[in-house]
């Protein structure tokens, strides 16, 4: 959602306010903090600076020109960002844009005369940057002959979405299906995921720009809707909410409905049943909460009305009278007579019987009869009775209650009709599933353990199993007999500490739910998982792999034991937020950075288990965001919030380097700093400085991974010391991506989201280039090569087309649902295929990709200024 993409303000930040000040200068000064200058004081610092150096500026200017065509980063307003070169001999003239404060700015600029004080500091070649004002320096490292010859081009490495962790049970309902094709259907943040639990596989509809908030299954069980809610783009524009209606199958996007219609997002939908799935009805999330009825294959809106200014908690259409739709939701159900284009409404009755605070969840018997159940634990049974009428039309149904029945402690949450007529029914608070016979009598029950959490879904398995899906986010698979087995798990609360096993295919995510996770990046499995005392924020396993430490938001950090979980060591540094915690290449120091703006060192012994304070980095004029060690574990380079670059010598008492051009050439073990020579090509154009959340260079050196606030993952080559660096972009995620990182063998890359909580696994392949004689063919959602080549080996499979009239009489009067099932096994496979190509195309909108829906309606200007190769690929799945 678009409240969802900026990231929450971190708790416990302490940024010491200081003045506006470069980093090249001395580090004594840095470290003295004083008043920080407003923006009007910054522009007349700059002025006045200026007007003192107003005769070299003029000598500059003719060289700037001359220079200009090489190294300008092109721009529509030229004078707010600009890339020039300057010799070691140089002087900041602060001439800086008028709205530098806002944006990055990169210069470079020459000058005549330096101080003595200056050559002593600052030997070589370096660029300033400019971030909100702030300028960083950053030294030419020694090898680049002449930096105007770098070039940063796409890595030839791609991402590829091979595995989602996470549920989204925790403030959503009605939301978990078994397909026929054995797989469970259900989302988290904008992917859908059909998870095979048998065969332990998964594929992804990746169609959906923000976050998917319901589901509906299609009376065929192929065809599946998902509406999604508003949200906006890294530019501030708004992305339309929609319903989106895919094969599930093939997971090509059959229909896109709704966009410029709903408004904030799709809170509930429903395929109609009497006439074989036909419509298609929608209550969005607007203050009136509108329902609109929809032929979806036409993409045409029928009928549309507003419900109610109270919440709308479901609707549904009557599964034997085509003409009548229910809603239901904060004290109220409403029956809906539609004819034509309008809707008319007759509110529910309750007379004699306690009326709700919210009336949850729908279901229908065999004959009719609706069923309701609500936040006092009672299932309601509603009959339709005939009542005299106005003569000549004929008489009129309304539906009054026939019978209560006390089914729960607390709310009936959700409500399930089997296939042989029994009912399932799932409790709030007493978390109970009950088997309800014919007559609605109860014949069985379960509950389910607290950690859990309370029933959100409940759906029907294979033969007598069935669904739930919980608030903690978990999908359980159970009987009767058997109890309950977890399916699908994740995180209850936003997601930012995630660490890499130096050798093992294992990863530890921790969040402000206080979990910490262990996960299998192999068989995507839990491996275990503890409850902490406080919420984690960051980790970092130790080089032998025997421990990981966890740094959490009061300052306190634990190391726990890899193996069994068991807690190893407590300490304690200051009273604020951790933010990064970083062993040394060989593990005997570890540097845990602070919100408090210090960097704390410890000496670690015994392989990880024995900690003593060595020192502490002082300097930082903000709260530290990231670093990174030598591997001779002399020096740690460090980021701040207020945009510092800052080196430390550690073995002469942790001080702050004062030259910083003497680290230009230190090759760092890790890179996670996100500003730096080697790195700052990431930064995107117009960026206010917290932007890019993580970055994370791979083991082999070779690309960089990137998580920014606007939900995309990046991939840049590495070295990226260009500005507006090209780069692969991958959208999956709903919110802010808080931290990526690389497994020990490069094979994966794991990224976490904040708000959404999911944590999202990308395999790096090799880009796959066509010939140059192939052919490529555009089939509506989908991109085929046809090689050129008459010993080409072609793929068999069927090509997934977006319905529209032409097919429609084929596809829907034409096939059964048993026919279309008796193609699943093929089709799976073929979709299987197809998706091979398709993970990176999908990070884009269709408007991105040059994908056309059936209608113009789909008009959503959602591209990204960055340039990227997966342009070329137009499929919204994988």
């Amino acid at each position: 959602s678009g409240t969802e993409k900026k990231k929450e303000k971190p708790p416990g930040q302490k940024e010491k306010k200081e003045e506006c000040h470069s980093n090249d200068q001395n580090p004594q000064t840095q470290a003295s903090p004083s008043p920080q200058p407003s923006s009007q004081t910054l522009q007349t610092h700059r002025q006045t600076q200026e007007s003192k150096s107003s005769a070299p500026a003029k000598s500059i200017k003719k060289s700037l020109t001359a220079e200009k065509p090489h190294s300008a980063w092109e721009s529509s307003d030229d004078s707010r960002n600009k890339l020039l070169r300057v010799a070691s001999t140089s002087k900041l003239i602060s001439k800086v844009a008028k709205n530098a404060d806002k944006y990055v700015s990169i210069w470079y600029i020459k000058a005549t005369k330096m101080s003595t004080r200056e050559k002593n500091s600052q030997e070589g070649e370096y660029i300033k940057m400019f971030m909100r004002g702030r300028p960083i320096t950053m030294f030419i490292p020694s090898h680049v002959e002449n930096y105007d010859d770098i070039r940063t081009e796409l890595p030839p490495e791609k991402l590829k979405l091979e595995w989602v962790y996470g549920y989204r049970g925790r403030d959503c309902r009605a939301n978990v299906y078994l397909l026929p094709t054995g797989e469970i259907v259900y989302f988290i943040a904008s992917v859908v995921v059909l998870f095979n639990y048998e065969e332990r596989t998964q594929r992804h509809y990746l169609g959906h720009t923000d976050c998917v908030k319901c589901l509906a299954v299609h009376p065929d069980k192929i065809r599946i809707a998902t509406g999604q809610l508003a949200g906006v783009d890294k530019d501030g524009r708004p992305l339309q909410p929609h319903v989106r209606v895919w094969d599930s199958v093939s997971l090509a996007t059959l229909q896109v409905i709704g966009l410029g219609t709903f408004e904030r997002g799709v809170g509930c939908l429903d395929f109609s049943k009497a006439d074989s799935g036909t419509h298609l009805c929608v209550i969005d999330d607007s203050n009136e909460h509108m329902l609109t009825v929809w032929d979806w294959q036409r993409k045409s809106k029928i009928a549309e009305i507003k419900t109610t200014n109270e919440v709308v908690l479901a609707v549904e259409f009557h599964p034997t009278d085509a003409n009548t739709i229910i809603t239901c939701g904060k004290s109220h159900i409403f029956f809906w007579t539609w004819s034509g284009n309008s809707l008319s409404r007759k509110q529910g009755i309750f007379g004699k019987y306690e009326k709700p605070k919210f009336v949850q969840c729908l279901a229908f018997l065999g004959n009719g009869d609706v069923l309701t159940g609500d936040s006092g634990g009672i299932i309601l049974i509603w009959g339709k009775t005939t009542v005299e009428s106005t003569p000549g039309k004929g008489p009129k149904g309304v539906y009054q209650i026939s019978r209560q029945i006390k089914a729960h402690d607390g709310s009936v949450f959700t409500l399930c009709q089997m296939r042989n007529g029994m009912l399932l029914t799932g409790g709030g608070k007493d978390r109970k599933i009950i088997l309800w016979d014919h007559d609605l009598n109860p014949e069985r029950e379960i509950e389910v353990p607290d950690q859990y959490g309370t029933i959100r879904a409940v759906a029907e398995g294979k033969a007598d199993q069935f669904l739930v899906g919980t608030s903690r986010n978990f999908v359980l698979r159970g009987t009767f007999n058997d109890g309950f087995l977890v399916e699908v798990q994740g995180h209850t609360d936003e997601l930012w500490g995630l660490a890499s096993h130096p050798f093992k295919d294992l990863f530890l995510t921790c969040a402000q739910d206080r979990q910490v996770c262990m996960w299998n990046s192999v068989d995507h499995t839990l491996e275990w998982t503890r409850l902490l005392d406080e919420p984690g924020h960051c980790a970092d396993f130790h080089p032998s792999g025997a421990v990981v430490a966890i740094g959490t938001h009061s300052g306190r950090w634990f190391v726990l034991d890899a193996e069994t979980r068991d807690l190893v060591s407590i300490h304690t540094d200051g009273n604020e937020q951790l933010s990064v915690m970083r062993y040394s290449v060989d593990g005997t120091l570890l540097a845990v950075g602070s919100h408090d703006n210090f960097i704390y060192l410890y000496v670690v012994t015994e392989n990880g288990r024995k900690y003593s304070r060595y020192g502490k980095c002082t300097g930082h004029s903000s709260y530290i965001t990231h670093l990174d060690w030598s591997p001779d574990n002399k020096y740690i380079m460090s980021n701040s919030g207020d945009y510092e670059i800052l080196y430390w010598d550690i073995p002469s008492g942790c001080k702050l380097i004062r030259n910083r051009s003497d680290c230009k050439d230190i090759d760092w073990t890790t890179y996670t700093c996100v500003l730096g020579f080697q790195v700052f090509g990431v930064w995107p154009e117009g960026s206010d400085g917290t932007d890019i959340n993580a970055l994370v260079r791979s083991h082999n050196r070779k690309v960089i991974a990137v998580a920014d606030d606007f939900c995309k993952v990046h991939l840049f080559q590495y070295p990226c010391s260009k500005p507006k660096a090209p780069s692969h972009k991958y959208s999956a995620h709903s919110s802010h991506v808080t931290n990526v990182s690389f497994t020990h063998s490069d094979g994966h890359l794991i990224s976490t989201g904040g708000k959404d909580m999911s944590i999202i696994q990308w395999k790096l392949v090799e880009k796959v280039t066509l010939p140059q004689n192939d052919i490529v063919i555009d089939l509506g959602a989908t991109k085929v090569a046809i090689p050129a080549s008459e010993n080409a080996v072609q793929s068999p499979a069927p090509l997934p087309q977006p319905f529209n009239e032409m097919n429609q009489n084929e596809s829907v009067a034409g096939s059964s649902p048993a026919s279309l099932e008796s193609n699943l096994e093929q089709s799976v496979e073929a979709s299987e295929e197809q998706s091979e190509e398709q993970s990176e195309g999908s990070s884009l909108d269709p408007a991105e990709q040059g994908y056309e829906e059936p209608s113009n309606e789909m008009s959503e200007e959602h591209s990204e200024s960055t340039v990227t190769e997966e342009q070329q690929d137009n499929s919204p799945v994988s």
